[in-house]
């Protein structure tokens, strides 16, 4: 008889899933610091863009709007 393999450790979520729940949240976090408010020029799409990413500096304030 066999015996049945087990798994050791933590889940493991996958890199993708992991990848869309970060940049979901950074989209949350700068829509309330306004990251997506009036976006008519690429300097406004740039700083919206820059915040979805590094959304964890805006918690330690740093401004990262393109000016």
């Amino acid at each position: 008889m066999r015996a049945i393999p087990y798994r050791t450790g933590a889940p493991s979520i996958p890199g993708p899933v992991l990848l869309a729940v970060y940049l979901v949240i950074g989209a949350f976090v700068s829509a309330t610091h306004h990251y997506f408010a009036h976006l008519h020029v690429a300097k406004q799409y740039g700083s919206a863009i820059l915040a979805v990413i590094l959304w964890p500096l805006l918690f330690l304030g740093i401004n990262l709007h393109i000016h």
